[in-house]
């Protein structure tokens, strides 16, 4: 198999996960370049893979005729000017969620991606990568559970990596564009339908700082959709327990439930403390095994030269529908969908 040679723009934490699976994980890639604008991380990360070219300008890197394809990890606002430099440079595009921090942003990110229709961009929403979701999302589709009634999903981040998350807080976009995106994604994956009306709610309950932001450390939303599942999406990051993800869809004929309990084995631990099961302490490690998998779908859509799945237009509707939990959750007023 002839391998598709990778130039990786951005090494912080997922990024980092996602170079490591190229470079080592992912049959069929080769990681022939890594660009960031901190060169000495670009550098540490080039020496442990054996990468020879390292590059802290983007449109550098995207110049190289030896890249075939370019992932993107890098912040939020610059994922637009990446895509915008790695497309006009003539290459396949793989970029991490979410598509853009307005929606304006990923108007503009459409049409790039409509000007060069012979070159794959796929959007990285992992949770549709993930081995469950994917079981479930079959199971729907065979009309295992009935008729989807309900969809409710947990998003929790692990209070052990707050002061981590803090300096990228302010310009995150707020819980429901960064965390309860995902969520979006799957609510409009699984349903096969668009949300119309929305109520978010939340507060402050512990880091009075949110409010500066316009946002809260724990959030929620009820939705209605056009077909007229109900769905449920709550998401905080002061998880006691760890990183925990569960999402349960209820159908007329029975209900789907993933990752009910976080645990991160099978192992359960037996002590003086009674019987516990340990949890993933990041996101990093719950959705390992699907960041491999939708760097292998993204190796095999370019192989086959047809559109990726999901697509940049899954962005832009992503991003519409969580400012609009934004707004909602600003005003508390239940609003209506155009």
């Amino acid at each position: 198999m002839k391998k598709l040679k990778v130039g990786v723009i951005g090494v912080g934490r997922l990024g980092y996960e996602h170079t490591c699976n190229i470079a080592n994980r992912v049959p069929g890639m080769e990681l022939v370049a890594i660009c960031d604008g901190n060169v000495s991380r670009a550098q540490q990360v080039a020496d442990e893979l054996n990468v020879e070219k390292i590059y802290a300008d983007p449109a550098a890197m995207c110049a190289d005729p030896e890249v075939e394809a370019v992932a993107i990890f890098t912040n939020t606002a610059s994922h637009v000017d990446m895509i915008r430099i790695a497309m006009e440079a003539g290459k396949h595009v793989f970029c991490e969620k979410p598509l853009a921090e307005n929606v304006e942003k990923c108007l503009a990110a459409e049409e790039i991606i409509k000007a060069h229709p012979n070159q794959v961009f796929m959007l990285g929403f992992m949770r549709r990568f993930d081995k469950s979701y994917r079981i479930a999302k079959k199971k729907i589709e065979n009309g295992d559970i009935g008729k989807v009634v309900l969809v409710r999903c947990y998003s929790q981040d692990p209070r052990s990596t707050f002061d981590s998350y803090l300096p990228f807080a302010p310009t995150s976009g707020g819980q429901f564009i960064d965390m309860s995106i995902h969520d979006i994604d799957l609510i409009r994956w699984l349903t096969g339908s668009e949300p119309k009306k929305i109520w978010a709610i939340g507060g402050c309950f512990e880091f009075p700082q949110f409010k500066e932001w316009d946002d809260g450390d724990n959030v929620s939303c009820l939705m209605q959709c056009e077909n007229d599942v109900m769905a449920f999406m709550f998401a905080n990051r002061t998880a006691a327990h760890g990183s925990a993800v569960e999402t349960e869809i209820v159908g007329t004929h029975g209900t789907l439930r993933i990752g009910a309990t976080p645990s991160s084995s099978l192992v359960e631990v037996l002590s003086e403390n009674g019987v516990c099961d340990e949890c993933y302490q990041d996101f990093v490690s719950r959705w390992h095994d699907a960041y491999i998998t939708e760097m292998e779908v993204f190796r095999d859509y370019v192989a086959a030269g047809k559109v990726a799945e999901p697509t940049v237009y899954d962005g832009t509707k992503a991003t519409r529908i969580a400012y609009a939990c934004k707004e909602s959750f600003l005003k508390n007023e239940l609003l209506t969908l155009d």
